[in-house]
């Protein structure tokens, strides 16, 4: 049996990167990915809504988590009962999955936002929780360098909270309905600006990262590769592969190499790391700690906090220069000092020029189709995401019985949002209310109720990093302390969520690990 150098273990975000720069940096390379390779130009087709059987909306029961996937892109969703997992009664999580070549990035939001040391060190802050074993300075450089590559957009505004990139400056003009509102903040000293999206070609690893990869000649990829554990050498204590079951066949198969690169995904990741046991790691591979599983994290959303109509627009008089285009206020409360009776902060994205939805307007009939034309082209909305705080009792571990299709136990998943969480959410829904009622729009529907923990697609922790072994699992370069071959690159190693999209800092992260890895690997030492 061939043994490489490097078993890389996901496609996505973390995945893609590691295999950029692995193979490109010489290292001979094997990426398993769970699920298939698309041939988009040969798969993909165009249908009509009346040629679907379910008309779009999936047929009942597939996808109960998943209030993304739609009968138009069911393919590239995971199924649930091929993937099962379970939550508490009545406290449900959302697991939302892509298991295909690129994972995730095919299908995320694109935006694109740096942590700054309000998250990298908040226990400095604040006095809560642990810090990152790495600082905004450390992951920089490497920020310098994704920036560019996935062509990020947006502005610079020189805020602490929301670090300065290498962007894209974008100069489009903000709508009438826009100004307004961000003289409103302005009135409050509330920071506002444009999103910063990813807008290179697709901005997927699927187009940017594992082609360039393969041109190295030095990545394998195995699409349909179900990893059921990784395996490790009871001589040496170091990791020596992986087991994996083929999806399709369902064959179990076996690879060897020197160093593994975990990027599953946070709890994909954690899932595999604690169904490897071994006499040494009777709890989970390098889980000598016990906090593997623990430290569950995601961002809040509160979708919609305020609906709101621009009340010139009404009767089809918008257009584009009154309506339209949208913006994104960050963190600002409890910067400087403890504002609330919160810890944290939170923040919005905006946007303009949309028609309000039937559901907020208690008329029927005539009336209603009156009411939707009025208001055609006149809605202004906010959703607010927040800031989880990591807590050892959010956790995940291994169900005693349930199993996926490929027979691989499953994972049992606790998290609950708490009183910070909730009074965030009270705040940004009085928050906003106040200041669409100042910028002079009509407020439609307010509310601060958030989604279930995971439909944000943000979860994170569960492998932490940090300088003591006791307390993490992961060292400062994304390296078990248990097993220094042994490296996880993805989600579930931070520390701390912050309200930011997190894809940015998974792709540097995994850029500054892998170089790392080659840097160790010149040196002999790995």
């Amino acid at each position: 049996m061939k043994t490489y150098d490097v078993l890389i273990i996901g496609s996505g975000a973390a995945g893609g990167m590691a295999a950029w720069v692995l193979a490109r940096g010489g290292a001979d390379c094997l990426l398993l990915e769970a699920g298939p390779l698309f041939d988009y130009e040969k798969q993909r087709v165009m249908k009509a809504v009346y040629e679907l059987p379910y008309r779009g909306f999936n047929r009942p029961g597939r996808f109960p988590h998943i209030t993304q996937a739609s009968e138009f892109d069911a393919n590239l969703w995971a199924d649930e009962k091929q993937n099962p997992y379970s939550y508490p009664p009545g406290d449900p999580f959302y697991w939302v999955r892509i298991r295909a070549v690129g994972g995730k990035t095919l299908r995320w939001g694109r935006a694109s936002w740096r942590l700054s040391d309000y998250e990298f060190k908040g226990k400095d802050h604040d006095g809560y929780g642990e810090n990152w074993p790495i600082s905004l300075a450390d992951l920089a450089p490497y920020y310098d360098r994704v920036e560019p590559m996935f062509r990020v957009s947006g502005r610079n505004e020189g805020l602490p909270q929301l670090p300065d990139g290498k962007l894209i400056v974008d100069e489009s003009r903000d709508s009438l309905s826009v100004q307004r509102f961000i003289a409103a903040c302005k009135k409050r000293n509330i920071p506002t600006t444009k999103p910063r999206r990813a807008t290179g070609t697709l901005a997927s690893s699927y187009n940017l990262l594992l082609p360039e990869a393969l041109e190295s000649g030095n990545l394998t990829i195995t699409p349909n590769a179900v990893v059921r554990e990784i395996t490790l050498d009871p001589k040496t204590g170091l990791a020596n592969g992986a087991a994996f079951v083929d999806r399709r066949s369902k064959r179990e198969y076996q690879v060897s190499a020197k160093i593994v690169v975990l990027a599953a995904s946070t709890l994909e990741s954690t899932r595999i790391l604690l169904n490897s046991k071994s006499p040494r790691f009777p709890t989970g591979l390098a889980n000598s700690s016990g906090v593997l599983g623990h430290f569950l994290v995601d961002q809040f959303y509160v979708k919609n906090t305020v609906v709101a109509v621009v009340p010139e627009a009404r009767g089809g008089r918008g257009g584009r220069t009154l309506m339209g285009g949208g913006g994104y206020v960050p963190r600002f409360r409890n910067l400087d000092r403890k504002e609330k009776d919160y810890i944290r902060g939170w923040a919005w994205d905006f946007g303009s020029g949309f028609t309000p939805p039937a559901k907020y307007l208690p008329l029927y009939g005539e009336e209603l189709q009156k009411q939707l034309a009025d208001l055609a082209g006149t809605g202004f909305a906010l959703t607010t995401m927040g800031e989880a705080l990591a807590r050892k009792e959010n956790h995940v571990r291994i169900h005693p019985t349930l199993k996926d299709e490929w027979g691989i136990p499953c994972l049992h998943i606790t998290q609950k949002y708490g009183d910070n969480e909730f009074r965030m959410a009270q705040d940004a829904m009085e928050t906003a209310v106040e200041l669409c009622r100042e910028a002079g729009f009509e407020i439609l529907a307010q509310h601060a109720q958030m989604v279930p923990p995971g439909e944000s697609i943000h979860e994170l922790g569960t492998c932490r990093m940090g300088h003591n072994p006791k307390t993490s699992v992961l060292n400062a370069w994304n390296q078990a302390h248990d097993v220094k071959n042994l490296f996880v690159v993805d989600g579930s190693c931070f520390v701390s969520a912050g309200v930011q999209n997190p894809t940015l800092t998974i792709l540097a992260l995994s850029m500054r690990a892998s170089e790392y890895i080659l840097d160790q690997k010149k040196k002999g030492l790995l």
